[in-house]
């Protein structure tokens, strides 16, 4: 079995590609100082954008990977979605917030990417919310990068190995932000993330790296006892000095005001895990499976919210593990993480 990037640093210990501006690059070097596996979170970026980072990324290390959201349209219900904006609009306008009502979508420069990667390549490529295709996984086998796929269940992981990819990402549905399932519109049942890689595994023949409810080191353990390769963490960086997690986010994430998270669509239209806070309350009992849609017609009251200092507006992202987040450098974090599975 081929060895894929991650199993080849000091610490099984993978820093999450949060995308959005929370993994800055002085959160993915201070991730590989540990000796864990930075990843340059792609998405939301053009390919313009996301060029310096990865060079900046290569001045660091060599071993890192670029993760990237993989298309994944879902036909918009237009009616679902008409009653979910008339529902938002004038919420948005007591903020002092225009909406646009028609739907947007677009494919994140997706391609644009791919081509920027396999013009430049990278030690490894790994996608989320949606399977690579076969010919994007040849295309970057062609120019000796890996490729890993998120996968969310083991029908997922069964198509992600048909596809010729190179390893696994298991997430699980504790884990913060963004879920990575292929199909966006399922009902995702609460589980431990240990159970959903021991189901991939007795499926799949491929290195897993795993994610999901990470809290401690004892997680990390159990995940690596189950067979796992690597552990990946997300939430536990989001207070650490180098995250770009925006100061009302770090605020609630330590404040009683907030004591549990939720799945939801309310934000985006896809599901992800939040703190719940007032919009959530509001609107995912109405939510709609229209992503990317829904993710732009809440931007700007987000991006309001967040400028306003205001949790109850913003996309609170957390997994379950949220309260054993720390504050200091990620460098520190990771190695206590992951110091007793170094390894030799």
């Amino acid at each position: 079995m081929t060895t894929i990037a991650f199993e080849t640093t000091d610490l099984p210990i993978i820093g999450a590609p949060m995308a959005g501006g929370t993994t800055t690059p002085e959160l993915t070097a201070a991730v590989s100082r540990a000796g864990g596996f930075p990843f340059v979170a792609g998405g939301y970026l053009s390919a313009e954008a996301l060029a310096p980072l990865v060079e900046r990324m290569r001045e660091t290390t060599e071993t890192f990977g670029v993760n990237l959201f993989a298309p994944n349209p879902v036909p918009v219900d237009r009616g679902a979605f008409d009653a979910f904006t008339s529902a938002f609009e004038p919420v948005a306008a007591d903020h002092g917030v225009a909406i646009d009502p028609e739907p947007v979508e677009d494919d994140d420069h997706y391609d644009e990417k791919v081509d920027y990667l396999v013009a430049h390549p990278v030690p490894l490529v790994s996608m989320t919310f949606n399977i690579p295709t076969a010919e994007v996984v040849d295309r970057l086998h062609s120019v000796s990068t890996q490729v890993v796929a998120t996968v969310t269940s083991t029908e997922e992981a069964r198509t992600a190995a048909d596809h010729g990819v190179d390893a696994l990402i298991v997430q699980g549905p504790r884990a913060g932000g963004h879920s990575g399932t292929a199909d966006p519109t399922r009902s995702i049942e609460d589980r431990a993330t240990v159970d959903l890689v021991k189901d991939v595994l007795a499926e799949v023949a491929l290195p897993v790296a795993a994610g999901g409810g990470v809290d401690s080191p004892e997680s990390v353990e159990e995940l690596l006892q189950a067979g796992a390769s690597a552990v990946v963490v997300g939430t536990l960086l989001l207070l650490s000095d180098e995250a770009g997690t925006a100061p009302t986010h770090r605020a609630a994430l330590q404040s009683e005001d907030f004591n549990e998270t939720q799945l939801t669509r309310a934000f985006t239209g896809r599901p992800a895990r939040a703190l719940v806070n007032d919009f959530v309350k509001k609107f995912d009992p109405i939510a709609v499976d229209a992503y990317p849609a829904v993710h732009h017609l809440t931007k700007s009251f987000r991006a309001q919210a967040k400028n306003n200092d205001d949790p109850q507006g913003l996309h609170l992202w957390a997994g379950t593990g949220y309260r054993s987040a720390q504050t200091g450098s990620a460098e520190t974090i990771v190695k206590e993480l992951g110091a007793r599975f170094a390894r030799s």
